[in-house]
């Protein structure tokens, strides 16, 4: 049986959750959440949300796990939303933002100039001799992960200098150069 399915989801203060059908709608300070979901029944019961299977199949063992892990997410994002930071590592390298727009200088002939969706706050972070960093804040944590991802794709960083866009705290596997 899942180890992670079989854990309770508590319920946090101000925080609802209806299941409808199959649908599971999850609303807090910060927003609303749906997430669609089959093969599990999903239940509410005094302040936790549990989640069990009907089989012991492949496919059902599997999406235990899954519904229960993305329902705790959309529980804590609702309640305290989610932020990732990604750093600007390399001579040149700046960001900036007006609103939701986000313009990336990453060492191209031309700025890269990208929209960001309205559920993400976008803040940039320039101080002078540390590397910028961009700062995404949203309730959803796909969509965070998502636009994370998308911006670390312009440039990811590289194994010999470390040049590149990443995210802040992530070890990078160094290699040595000609001279070694």
């Amino acid at each position: 049986m899942s180890r992670i399915g079989k854990n309770p989801v508590t319920i946090p203060e101000g925080v609802s959750i209806e299941v409808n059908d199959n649908v599971v709608t999850v609303k807090g300070k910060l927003g609303e959440l749906t997430q669609n979901f089959d093969t599990v029944a999903i239940k509410v019961e005094d302040g936790n949300v549990l989640v069990e299977r009907s089989a012991e199949g492949k496919e059902h063992r599997a999406k235990h796990g899954l519904y229960r892990a993305l329902i705790s997410n959309m529980i804590e994002g609702v309640s305290q939303g989610w932020t990732k930071q990604l750093e600007l590592v390399g001579v040149g390298y700046r960001a900036s933002n007006q609103g939701q727009k986000l313009d990336l200088a990453l060492g191209f002939s031309h700025n890269i100039i990208m929209d960001i969706a309205p559920e993400v706050k976008i803040e940039t972070i320039s101080e002078k001799g540390k590397n910028p960093i961009v700062k995404l804040t949203s309730h959803d944590k796909q969509l965070v992960g998502q636009v994370a991802a998308k911006i670390r794709g312009f440039r990811k960083p590289e194994p010999y200098k470390g040049k590149g866009v990443k995210f802040v705290g992530e070890e990078l596997r160094r290699k040595a150069g000609k001279s070694a």
